[in-house]
């Protein structure tokens, strides 16, 4: 059986189903993996920060600032093992040490320092007094406050979100976990609520996307062809949704191509109809039978498009066939327009 971007549109519209058995065989997966990404922080460097805090603040038992604010500033990892036992994005603690009136923390300036901190999680940080220094010592004020207080009594049908193991009780919650450990159930309970890998694959998620677009950017430059990569919400004219790659540029689009990964079947649906909008729109103004103004390919990886038979077949109405995987992308020229652009060929072996 070829794949549906190796016939006529007409077989691929005739026989639906199993051009959608060929896509489906052809979609591979790496949601088990997940690129580190700049700033990735190993456990044996986290542990440093949290044996730091351990000893400086006593077992948990002594939270003092002053102390506090020392070790982060000398062992910065430690700051992001408070973050965590807070159980917070660096946005959420910001906004909270703002509303508690010590020092307004703006989002970009806590991901710039957050950041700063991953990239040299154990080299001293060179502060020198000024607004920097302010907002680090409102922040572990902040935190030292919550973890203190503990979670208040919340009404039926509403959770805390210090209501964890760790930080429900204030210091009383946190001295025996760091004495015993944490039962092995509660552990995987507040793992459930959180989701293993949560942050840091949201973090990478613009990385797991590269994945597919360098494959076709790569192939592209071997065939010599000029493509316009747009960049992440940039607005092109003529599109209300600017396409991943144009061919060969937006004031003559001849091809445009979408480079879409997911693992979730609902983000899958949102892609699909993505595609099937540049679809509509390269038909606008003209009658069914005419050609497109412009070819939309799309180029897929990930299980969440294998879930719902009826998105894929939109997937190839909206292409008319040209639909590609990481497994065939190398036959992405061959079987498209993007032929008629080649000015290199590869020679074979």
């Amino acid at each position: 059986m070829p794949f549906p971007f190796e016939v006529p549109f007409e077989q691929v519209e005739a026989n639906l189903d199993a051009f959608v058995d060929e896509v489906f065989g052809a979609l591979q997966s790496d949601f088990l993996t997940l690129p580190k990404g700049e700033g990735f922080i190993d456990y044996p460097v986290f542990e440093q920060g949290y044996e730091a805090l351990k000893r400086v603040t006593g077992d948990f038992r002594d939270l003092s600032p002053e102390p506090l604010i020392d070790i982060v500033t000398q062992m910065p990892i430690a700051f992001i093992v408070l973050r965590t036992m807070l159980g917070f994005t660096p946005p959420e603690w910001a906004y909270v040490t703002t509303q508690r009136g010590h020092v307004e923390v703006t989002q970009s300036a806590i991901r710039t320092l957050d950041r700063g901190i991953r990239m040299s999680p154990i080299t001293p940080l060179q502060l020198n007094g000024g607004v920097t220094e302010d907002r680090l010592r409102a922040l572990v004020l902040t935190a030292v406050e919550l973890l203190q207080e503990g979670s208040p009594e919340e009404p039926p049908g509403v959770i805390h979100r210090l209501d964890k193991a760790d930080t429900r009780h204030g210091l009383v919650s946190l001295q025996p976990l760091a004495d015993l450990g944490v039962p092995y159930a509660m552990l995987l309970y507040e793992r459930f609520l959180g989701r293993p890998f949560a942050a840091h694959r949201d973090s990478v998620s613009e990385l797991v996307g590269d994945v597919l677009e360098t494959a076709i950017e790569g192939t592209l430059a071997t065939a010599g062809i000029s493509a316009r990569k747009t960049k992440r919400a940039e607005r092109v004219a003529g599109f209300d949704q600017a396409p991943d790659f144009i061919v060969p540029d937006e004031f003559n689009p001849q091809i445009v191509i979408e480079a879409k990964i997911t693992e979730d079947d609902g983000t899958a649906r949102d892609k699909v109809t993505r595609v099937q909008h540049l679809g509509s729109l390269s038909m606008q103004g003209r009658a069914s039978n005419d050609p497109p103004r412009f070819e939309v390919i799309a180029c897929i990886a990930g299980r969440g498009f294998k879930v719902r038979r009826e998105d894929m077949k939109k997937l190839l109405l909206a292409t008319r066939g040209k639909v590609f995987t990481l497994q065939n992308l190398s036959r992405l020229v061959d079987c498209t327009r993007l032929a008629e652009f080649r000015t290199r060929v590869t020679p074979t072996a």
